[in-house]
């Protein structure tokens, strides 16, 4: 259970990074920009190891084709597998990307069943992941919203706000891997969460709250020039709270970290 009750963290984070409403620049005209630290041009490719709890597999991440979306050109991203073992290729599996005055901006839809409940939609739009020329700790985008689910009997009202802050940029970066790139920007994205469900306790409705607000997810992206994403660091961590006569089916606790490398890529600007 421990394991299920944390994929519900990754794929909350997943849903919510990678899914969107209408797009606010429906109106603009395409513009076909670049960047250096994510290149988008259609046939760029890229492949991952990701290490998971000891365990490794392999994602291929790569641009498919030019899409419309509201009305604004954008690079369609896909990945070979089904279903992606990465936080990184999860977040921008069958979702837009297009470059705007420097930034990196996401958009699409997805619907994740990860087997506990219905499946989780988080609408965002125009969601950056990466500004070249931002500053330490300036926040890049930010989300806020509600949903409510049941989980093993339990009805959940879940309250979410999910961000992006400029974690700055260094003049080298050595993997975990030994792997070393130049010219690289970081970006965190984090997901902070707070729970309550509502019990009968002594006859009367209760409504308790089961998680308080907390960064249950926080994963580091490290972007090298002229490359892309080459490293991306994940931690999913939880604390629950404890009521007397409330019982849930999850573990009180919960932890882990998931690291991503680049292994092989191919880009054009």
């Amino acid at each position: 259970m421990k394991t299920n009750f944390i994929k519900l963290f990754a794929l909350l984070v997943f849903a919510g990074f990678t899914s969107c409403s209408s797009d606010d620049d429906s109106n603009s005209d395409p513009v076909d920009e670049v960047t250096n630290y994510l290149p988008l041009s259609v046939g760029n490719y890229w492949t991952y190891d990701v290490t998971t709890e000891g365990v490794t597999n392999r994602d291929s991440l790569y641009s498919s084709n030019d899409t419309l979306i509201s009305g604004v050109a954008h690079k369609k991203f896909k990945t070979l597998e089904v279903l992606p073992y990465g936080f990184y290729s999860t977040s921008l599996k069958n979702n837009g990307l297009r470059v705007d005055g420097g930034t990196v901006k996401m958009s699409g839809a997805a619907s994740f069943d990860y087997g506990l409940g219905n499946p989780i939609n988080i609408s965002i739009s125009n969601f950056v992941i990466l500004k070249e020329t931002a500053a330490l700790n300036e926040q890049l985008s930010a989300v806020t919203g509600t949903f409510s689910q049941t989980i093993e009997g339990y009805p959940l009202d879940f309250t979410y706000t999910l961000r992006t802050v400029s974690d700055g940029q260094v003049a080298s970066f050595t993997s975990p891997n030994a792997d070393v790139y130049s010219d690289v920007i970081k970006t965190k994205v984090i997901l902070n969460l707070k729970i309550t469900t509502t019990q009968s306790i002594g006859g009367f409705p209760v409504t308790v709250t089961i998680l308080a607000p907390q960064d249950v997810v926080t994963s580091t992206q490290y972007y090298a020039k002229g490359i892309g994403m080459v490293h991306t660091n994940t931690n999913i961590t939880y604390q629950l709270q404890e009521f007397p006569g409330v019982t849930l089916p999850f573990p009180s606790s919960g932890n882990q970290t998931q690291q991503e490398f680049l292994d092989t890529y191919v880009v054009e600007e």
